[in-house]
């Protein structure tokens, strides 16, 4: 199948399909999760779509991907990524995390960091096969932050 997709800035009025796209991106952890909801389930996305960066991925106006991040003095955090599961493996969740990358360098940043769980291995894997490595762990929670090089020249 032949999948045409763009990354564009989400709107509040994104916020509905963009929760229905998180919904489905964490459901599928939810039998390894043992019944824990991970928090990006429970998110009020018309408010972080106000509050902070969010952009979606949208292909046939569905939202079938999302970015929020937060940008600080130096660095810059992904809140939360995610991929319809019906729509992973087209390249989208790494378009993503370059789409990230491109924005904090923007931003004259020189690490990105994220949170994931300990459970989500095949995220864990990814993120270090695409040159992010692990900061620390809790019994819950792994962290990690890829350093970025930041374009020191200025027109």
């Amino acid at each position: 199948m032949d999948l045409t997709w763009l990354i564009r800035a989400a709107t509040p009025k994104d916020s509905d399909r963009l929760g229905k796209c998180m919904q489905m991106a964490y459901a599928v952890y939810h039998e390894r999760m043992d019944g824990i909801r991970l928090p990006p389930m429970d998110v009020d996305y018309a408010a972080e779509i106000r509050s902070y960066p969010a952009w979606i991925v949208e292909s046939d106006n569905d939202v079938i991907g999302g970015l929020i991040m937060v940008f600080e003095k130096n660095t810059t955090s992904i809140a939360n990524i995610a991929v319809d599961p019906g729509y992973q493996g087209y390249g989208i969740g790494g378009a993503l995390l370059e789409f990230a990358e491109s924005k904090a360098r923007q931003n004259d940043c020189s690490e990105l960091h994220l949170t994931t769980h300990v459970l989500l291995h095949e995220n864990i894997s990814l993120y270090q096969h695409l040159g992010w490595e692990e900061t620390a762990r809790t019994s819950t929670q792994v962290f990690m932050r890829k350093k970025i090089c930041v374009n020191t020249k200025k027109n």
